[in-house]
């Protein structure tokens, strides 16, 4: 076969995003503390950017015919920039100028006060690790035993369950199994009482030796019937223990104050805050959307670096290519802000038109409502609403909220469509008002929607108690 060269016209076409678009969608998806770390980057990086406490409105950014903006009000704009002396002035200069405290520079001169370094104020929380080395470096046991021992406790997990196995230990170490096993039983003397069991029957029967009940029933209960106890089948271990009911429970209630985690407490666990991104206030005249701007820097151009740009016998080339694309990256960025911050509240303004009866009172009563629903209201993109509602929280005066909270599907029922949310606080309810002692199935749960013209199937009730993680009717009973 024969190689040839020839040109061909094709007509195509394909989705192209210019880099103010990219920026647009990448901002309009970002969380409250995204947002506020990306902005703060900016204007570290951006010389054409600026806080101020005032707001951008439209009418301060317009685009000129090279991609600029129009001045800023600003008391410095009718100041002339000083050109004579830009030429010359060096890093040097700046330093020379502005060090002569050393301030700026990170120091202080001699002669004024020093305060207390920052390391004296920190502290860290307690370690696992370290607390039970604290207990074996007390120990007074062979070198060889204290030798595996630390490495049984580098072995163990954050709930305190040892994940190596014996054989394992005994390959690393290269020690004897009689060793092994002393050492294993060296560190489950330590405490938290229950620690460096290898599954969870061992866990709570080493709880319960230090109370001097491994001879009891609770002990017999935790070796033989583990898998009845967790689905509370206090009447079948009453009937193989040949014991009262009334025993049964008493072991049950000695069993439920021990911890099958012995190591939570000493988990290392920060709290993440949210911070909501929109708040719903109510007046007298109805309901207010304000946007929540705190931590956020308010932007807007530096009027001295654009007049500055406009001198061109200050700049090279290359220089001024450079400024002009920090300028129309900078002016992207404040539009592009702004037109996120409209979105969301057009976004927040119709879930507050659709869900009006849970922002009234009736928390409930949710109506189903999708993404293309508030798409179509509001001439967007179905991906537009997605980016708005990902990772972004709604404040009323009943709490803190997903945007993806107000979004459920429909269920339908002789008295009109029902959100599954409302199903589920549904679901909630009912079992929170049950008798403990005479739990209800999914079966009678969907008796009680029956009676209320509310027909919903035994699998779909299942599932939405699963997502509430609720128990089953079994695992409820007391």
């Amino acid at each position: 076969m024969a190689l040839e060269s020839r040109l061909e016209l094709k007509l195509s076409q394909k989705l192209v995003l210019t880099p103010q678009l990219q920026m647009a969608i990448k901002l309009l998806q970002m969380p409250q503390l995204e947002l506020s770390q990306t902005l703060t980057q900016e204007l570290t990086e951006n010389p054409f950017l600026e806080e101020t406490s005032d707001a951008i409105s439209d009418e301060e950014l317009s685009f000129e015919e090279k991609e600029s903006v129009e001045q800023t009000d600003d008391p410095r704009d009718d100041a002339e920039i000083p050109l004579e002396g830009l030429g010359t002035f060096t890093a040097d200069d700046y330093f020379d100028e502005r060090s002569s405290d050393g301030r700026d520079l990170g120091y202080f001169t001699s002669g004024t006060v020093t305060h207390p370094s920052f390391e004296q104020f920190l502290s860290s929380a307690p370690d696992l690790y370290d607390h039970l080395i604290w207990q074996l470096r007390l120990s007074r046991d062979d070198e060889d035993v204290r030798r595996v021992a630390e490495l049984i406790i580098g072995n163990i997990d954050e709930n305190g369950y040892l994940t190596a196995t014996k054989e394992e230990i005994e390959r690393l170490s290269e020690a004897p199994p009689e060793i092994v096993e002393e050492a294993v039983i060296l560190v489950q003397g330590f405490d938290p009482p229950g620690i460096a069991a290898r599954d969870l029957k061992e866990c709570l029967l080493l709880q319960l030796r230090p109370l001097n009940l491994l001879d009891t029933l609770p002990a017999s209960i935790i070796s033989n019937h583990l898998d009845l106890l967790s689905r509370k089948k206090y009447q079948n271990i009453a009937r193989l223990c040949n014991v009262s009911m009334d025993d049964v429970m008493a072991a049950v209630k000695i069993i439920e104050d021990l911890d099958p985690k012995p190591a939570r407490n000493f988990s290392v666990s920060s709290a993440n805050y949210i911070s909501p991104d929109v708040f719903i206030v109510k007046a007298d005249s109805g309901y207010q959307i304000v946007l929540n701007d705190e931590g956020l820097p308010k932007l807007r151009i530096n009027s001295y670096y654009h007049r500055l740009l406009t001198q061109k016998n200050l700049v090279s080339k290359e220089e001024r290519q450079f400024l002009e694309d920090k300028l129309r990256s900078a002016v992207w960025l404040i539009k592009s802000l702004d037109q996120r911050n409209k979105t969301i509240y057009r976004v927040t303004e119709s879930i507050l038109t659709y869900q009006k009866n849970f922002f009234d009172g009736d928390v409930s009563n949710l109506k189903p409502l999708n993404l293309k629903d508030i798409a179509t209201e509001l001439s967007l993109h179905e991906s537009t609403i997605s980016r708005v509602t990902s990772n972004k929280y709604l404040a009323c005066p009943h709490g803190i909220y997903s945007f993806k909270y107000f979004f459920s599907n429909a269920i339908p029922s002789e008295a009109g469509e029902l959100s599954s949310t409302s199903v589920k606080e549904m679901i909630r309810k009912i079992i929170s008002e049950e008798d403990p002692s005479s739990p209800l199935s999914d079966m009678k749960i969907g008796d009680i929607f029956k009676n209320q013209n509310i027909t919903i199937a035994r699998r779909t009730i299942a599932k939405y108690r699963e997502e509430l993680k609720i128990p089953s009717q079994s695992q409820r009973r007391r």
